[in-house]
């Protein structure tokens, strides 16, 4: 019988990973902490991802893409060392043996980004240019393309900081949104999201959050629906 997990796209999800227990991998020195998982092992799937140092994971393709986010650490493949506030996008088709010396954390799904015409992308968030969004906003776009639904971005909100629906409301994302909480923390009524929190919505924010101190958001809009 096939796994799934969270996968029904038009229901929304909330998952902690903060509070979740580290899970095997089919490599014994790599763990996860799955977030959604479609049809079993290799098949579309959010995740969080440790690599424990002098840690490796065997050659293999992404016959339909790869994002990366590295959380901590290190990682490292066969085309280059990634430190932590890189983000990644290995389209249809790459191959690698990723790797981590050191160690890593990183967020990744898998299977999600069908499309031969797509660019790899590789940028490191450290060296960006943040831009303003909104008051007290700012953003780093990690992907956009006039041929894909999907936008990915970074948010840093200051303290106190409400995030604006005009960035994850349902006119931002009418075709779902995921959120994933990098660093700091938010809070709506007594719901806290804190480092490590994700959710999911269908089609977009119907709350604002309010930032409880500077807060890093991982933003993806408008990949869930067909």
């Amino acid at each position: 019988m096939s796994e799934s997990l969270n996968a029904d796209l038009n229901q929304p999800a909330d998952m902690d990973t903060a509070g979740m227990e580290w899970q095997a991998s089919p490599s014994p020195t790599v763990w996860r902490k799955r977030l959604d998982l479609l049809d079993g092992e290799y098949s579309r799937v959010t995740s969080v991802v440790r690599y424990d140092p002098a840690s490796a994971f065997h050659a293999h393709d992404h016959p339909q893409g790869e994002e990366i986010l590295v959380l901590k650490g290190t990682f490292s493949d066969e085309h280059g060392d990634y430190p932590a506030g890189t983000f990644l996008l290995n389209p249809q088709g790459f191959r690698h043996a990723p790797f981590s010396d050191a160690g890593c954390i990183i967020f990744v799904k898998l299977c999600q980004f069908p499309g031969k015409g797509r660019d790899h992308v590789a940028i490191d968030t450290n060296a960006a240019d943040w831009q303003a969004a909104a008051p007290g906003v700012e953003r780093i776009t990690l992907y956009e393309s006039t041929d894909y639904p999907e936008s990915i971005a970074l948010l840093r909100l200051s303290a106190g900081v409400q995030l604006p629906l005009a960035l994850v409301g349902p006119d931002a994302a009418p075709r779902g949104l995921e959120m994933f909480v990098v660093s700091g923390s938010l809070l709506y009524g007594e719901t806290r999201l804190d480092a490590g929190a994700w959710l999911r919505r269908p089609k977009g924010l119907t709350q604002s959050f309010v930032a409880r101190a500077d807060t890093t958001l991982y933003i993806k809009r408008n990949h869930l629906a067909a």
